[in-house]
């Protein structure tokens, strides 16, 4: 190749190449809200999430209020990559500046940004399977995880993925034999850590998987308490540690029971699933738990129930004292693979300014991101000074459409 000055241009274009195909995770979810930021508008859109009804039983009208769920997108989360090189790197050919600066600045402003994200994607989905503590070795539990989709309606074509450690990965050589690689998924294997798909889901191998650490206290109670429509905080006791956020919880009978005291149930016809609803902690204190999802005992948005599936307040269950019980085990750290569907979250940037006097700047959109390179130099150094950046923001939009994997801890 001939020796090529670099141009500024020819860098944003490289740079937002480079971005969108080392990007395993924020490239396979939601980003059709990155053109709804505009100049001048403030930096938060609401997401606004279809309603639920209920089905009515005979000839007479039961007209119901159709009640709007949304979700705040707030993109105003700004990082960048700084580089600098010197008229002799400057005159060198481009596959030498792309090896030595423009690769290795990608490669950690994304990875930075996966982590952020796949951490906040985690800490949202409250679904789990698996066994904590038991290696995973077989498919089973991505068959559990892919079940665990559809009973909370998660659409069944295209969009489903799934993000595991390397680890895990190794674990499951013997489960790979089932794996294929239609014809179709070839332009996926341009995108970072995409192995096959199989059950449904594109998997990738992604070592920016959030890794969970329970608190010394996986236990607490819940004592005579009164579990109201739209609770989303319990009052508790037994704890000497206030839980980390992510941590999964669910409400069983007290003493030694172990059998549930809350089931979840089907978003439609509101009968009972086999498993317990399962929430996960997004803040609190000894005494006090906040999660999500909020407890819907009746109505459309019924998602909690007992085991025969009436609701929890006809049956004199409402009031209980019970055990809080968190997934795995006291000062224990475990990777969390994660299955979703694409929109179950969102991820969107927003364009940067093109300063006045910045005559060597420019914007690069593709695929819902948006990257800004700006160019400048030091005379006294005789040094090309370059900053990448990228506005963003993540939302959990449908958190059920996800579930985590549980296994061996590390």
């Amino acid at each position: 190749m001939p020796n090529t000055n670099l141009t500024v241009d020819w860098i944003g274009n490289e740079a937002l190449r480079l971005a969108h195909e080392k990007a395993a995770f924020i490239g396979t979810i939601n980003r059709e809200f990155d053109s709804s930021f505009r100049p001048g508008y403030g930096n938060t859109i609401r997401i606004r999430v279809p309603s639920q009804y209920t089905t009515r039983t005979g000839r007479v009208m039961d007209v119901q209020d159709g009640v709007q769920q949304s979700t705040q997108l707030v993109v105003g989360t700004q990082w960048g990559v700084d580089m600098r090189y010197n008229s002799q790197e400057m005159s060198q050919d481009l596959v030498n500046f792309q090896k030595l600066h423009l690769e290795p600045a990608m490669a950690q402003l994304v990875s930075m940004i996966e982590s952020s994200t796949l951490q906040r994607a985690t800490e949202a989905t409250y679904n789990t399977v698996g066994l904590a503590g038991s290696t995973i070795t077989t498919l089973r539990y991505m068959g559990l995880a892919r079940a665990r989709l559809n009973q909370y309606l998660a659409p069944k074509g295209g969009g489903r993925n799934m993000q595991i450690d390397s680890v895990t990965m190794s674990d499951l050589v013997d489960g790979f034999s089932n794996f294929t690689n239609p014809a179709s998924d070839i332009s996926e294997q341009y995108r970072e850590g995409f192995v096959a798909r199989t059950g449904m889901a594109d998997f990738y191998e992604n070592e920016r998987v959030y890794n969970l650490a329970n608190t010394s206290d996986v236990t607490a109670w819940l004592d005579t308490y009164t579990i109201v429509d739209g609770d989303v905080d319990f009052t508790v006791s037994g704890l000497s540690i206030a839980p980390t956020a992510g941590m999964v919880f669910t409400v069983t009978g007290g003493g030694t029971a172990s059998t549930a005291r809350i089931f979840a149930c089907h978003p439609e016809t509101k009968e009972a699933y086999s498993h317990a609803q399962q929430f996960v902690v997004t803040g609190g204190t000894t005494t006090s738990l906040i999660f999500q999802p909020p407890i819907r005992l009746s109505g459309a948005r019924k998602n909690v129930c007992n085991s025969d599936g009436t609701d929890l307040t006809t049956s004199g269950t409402a009031i209980l004292t019970s055990m809080i019980n968190f997934i795995g085990s006291i000062s224990s750290t475990y990777p969390n693979p994660l299955m979703y569907h694409r929109d179950a979250f969102t991820f969107a940037t927003a364009a940067l300014p093109l300063m006045d006097d910045a005559i060597r700047c420019v914007v690069k959109t593709y695929d819902g991101l948006s990257l800004r390179v700006w160019e400048g130099s030091d005379i006294r150094n005789d040094e090309k000074l370059t900053r990448i950046d990228i506005l963003w923001g993540f939302a959990a939009i449908r958190p059920q459409w996800s579930c985590r994997l549980i296994g061996g801890g590390v």
